[in-house]
C-alpha cells in the first residue's frame, strides 16, 4: 500500500490516491502479484481517481515487474536491500523519481531517507535557509549529512513540513498565521 501510494500521490492530493488504493483493495489485487495480473486498462480504471491514471498504471506495473523479475515477487526482500542499493534500484524503475523513491524507502522500507518535496524546498527557501536555486539532490545530501539518520525523526519532520505547507506555507503563503 505504501509503495503504490507513493506512486499514486504523484501530482495529486493524498485523498485522490487513497480513493485509488481503496479501489485496488476492493478488487482484491492489493499485492505485487495482484497488480501484475491486471491489464494496463484494468489497472488504469482502478486508479482513475489519482489522475494521470494511464501513466501511473505503467509506473505501478513497472514497479511490480521489477519486484517480480529481480526478487521473485517478494516485496519484503526488495525493501530490505541496503538504502543506497535500494534507492539506486528504485530510481532505475521507469516513473520513480527521487521524491517517490525516498518516500518508499522512508515509509515502506523503514530506512532513513529524507524526502525532499515541494513543501520542503519552499519552506527552507522562504526561511532563508537555502538559496532559491539549490538543487533537490544537493539539499537532500546536505540534510542527510547534517541530521542524525533516524527513520522516526525523518517521518515526523516530513509530516510536519507537509502539514505546514498545506496549511500555511502554500504557493501563496499565509505567513501572518
Amino acid at each position: 500500500e505504501m509503495c503504490a501510494g507513493a506512486i499514486l500521490v504523484q501530482n495529486t492530493a493524498w485523498t485522490n490516491a487513497q480513493r485509488a488504493l481503496a479501489n485496488i483493495q476492493a478488487r482484491g489485487v492489493d499485492s505485487v502479484m495482484g497488480i501484475a495480473m491486471l491489464s494496463q486498462t484494468e489497472l488504469a480504471e482502478l486508479i482513475r481517481p489519482s489522475g494521470y491514471y494511464n501513466q501511473k498504471a505503467v509506473k505501478l506495473a513497472a514497479f511490480c515487474d521489477h519486484v517480480i523479475q529481480d526478487y521473485e515477487g517478494d516485496l519484503r526482500k526488495f525493501l530490505s536491500e541496503p538504502l543506497v542499493r535500494l534507492r539506486k534500484e528504485l530510481l532505475s524503475i521507469w516513473g520513480i523519481g527521487p521524491e517517490t523513491a525516498d518516500s518508499i524507502i522512508l515509509y515502506a522500507s523503514k530506512q532513513p531517507s529524507f524526502v525532499i518535496d515541494t513543501y520542503t524546498v519552499r519552506l527552507l527557501n522562504r526561511l532563508g535557509l537555502v538559496p532559491q536555486e539549490v538543487s533537490r539532490k544537493d539539499l537532500r545530501d546536505s540534510i542527510m549529512c547534517s541530521l542524525p539518520s533516524d527513520v522516526n525523526e525523518f517521518s515526523e519532520m516530513h509530516a510536519l513540513i507537509v502539514q505546514h505547507g498545506k496549511q500555511t506555507c502554500r504557493k501563496t503563503p499565509n505567513c501572518q498565521e
